[in-house]
């Protein structure tokens, strides 16, 4: 693709902007979205990234539509599934229903931040070491085991990397509104919001960690790379109150994601082997047997995979309507104070390091 620096400063431009946006017209009031106003808004972002990938299809070629159209789908199911750890997050945290749209918030700034990151980090590794895909196809394999067998009920909040942060700040146990930090006796405390947004932080930069991989397996474009990122997160905030009781019907969405996971990590071992330059492999020279998977099945696979995750999940869930943990139920009633909650995960914590240690 032809993406002169003018284009580039226009599209980063204009995301920041419907940032902007977003905090003073939705979240600089804390309140609870209603169900219209997320369903307007979801529906919206949706459509302009759908119209965003007709441009491209348009003006430069459906090849490169069907690579943005193939990475939106994988970058907005890797978004559903930060969604919920971030439902497990704000629930650990207590966090009250009208300030989650903060955290919210900030918390994808801090993902697009992290993954803008990446990408230009991607996008050099690639131009300049053809054998990074070696490594993007072997770490997305592992990321599909973990995600398909790994333990997906583990509390962020109760992780050691939070346990230190509570050990290095002082920390009080209820929230001050939607304050980060305050004053009491003359001396400074951060509040549970604070942590969240720290923790969420946290969970940002894991999930950066599969998601660029996972779209430079479908296109080399850094500037698709980015707009499909881009357009998954917008919307995000609004889609988690659309969607926050059925998040945990979709029973089967790591293993969806495992199997996405899994076949963009072997559609990027094969492109390694296509375009070999490893001495120890074929002696340096090209494997042009191997075959590249076109980016038209690549979309209806993902799309296909989606699908099926998602039709089974609310098939076996069809009629569970009895919450697993009141915890959990962040869109329901607020049944823990951030006191209580901060105790808990503390306590929670310790132990854990204490199992650990012993």
């Amino acid at each position: 693709m032809q993406v002169t620096p003018l284009i580039w400063f226009i599209t980063i431009a204009v995301t920041i902007l419907f940032f902007v946006y977003e905090f003073f017209a939705h979240v600089r009031k804390p309140h609870e979205p209603t169900i219209g106003e997320s369903a307007r808004w979801s529906a919206f972002y949706i459509g302009l990234a759908l119209l965003f990938g007709v441009g491209i299809g348009v003006t430069s070629g459906w090849t490169f539509g069907g690579e943005y159209f193939a990475g939106y789908l994988t970058e907005k199911a890797l978004s559903i599934d930060n969604l919920f750890v971030f439902l497990i997050v704000m629930a650990g945290f207590a966090v009250p229903k009208k300030y989650q749209q903060k955290v919210l918030m900030i918390g994808i700034i801090i993902a697009l931040i992290l993954r803008g990151g990446f990408i230009a980090i991607g996008a050099a590794l690639i131009e300049n070491f053809s054998w990074i895909f070696y490594i993007f196809g072997a770490l997305l394999l592992v990321l599909a085991y973990k995600q398909a067998f790994g333990n997906h009920e583990s509390n962020p909040a109760n992780g050691k990397f939070m346990t230190l942060v509570r050990r290095v700040l002082p920390v009080t146990d209820e929230y001050h509104q939607d304050k980060l930090t305050v004053v009491k006796g003359g001396k400074r405390f951060v509040t549970p919001m604070l942590l969240t947004i720290v923790a969420i932080g946290f969970v940002d930069l894991i999930f950066a960690v599969d998601s660029i991989p996972a779209i430079y397996g479908l296109t080399n474009e850094a500037y698709i790379v980015f707009t499909a990122n881009a357009f998954a997160l917008m919307g995000l905030r609004q889609l988690f109150f659309l969607i926050g009781g059925l998040l945990e019907r979709l029973v089967y969405l790591a293993q969806g994601l495992a199997v996405i996971l899994g076949f963009i990590g072997v559609k990027l071992v094969f492109h390694a082997l296509h375009v070999n330059e490893l001495p120890f492999v074929n002696g340096g020279e090209p494997l042009l047997w191997v075959p590249e998977i076109p980016i038209w099945f690549s979309l209806l696979f993902i799309a296909a995979t989606i699908a099926v995750a998602t039709i089974a999940s609310l098939l076996k869930t069809r009629g569970d309507d009895t919450p697993k943990d009141d915890r959990s139920q962040v869109d329901g009633q607020d049944v823990l104070t951030a006191k209580d909650a901060n105790a808990s995960t503390v306590n929670e914590s310790e132990n854990t390091t204490t199992g650990s240690t012993k």
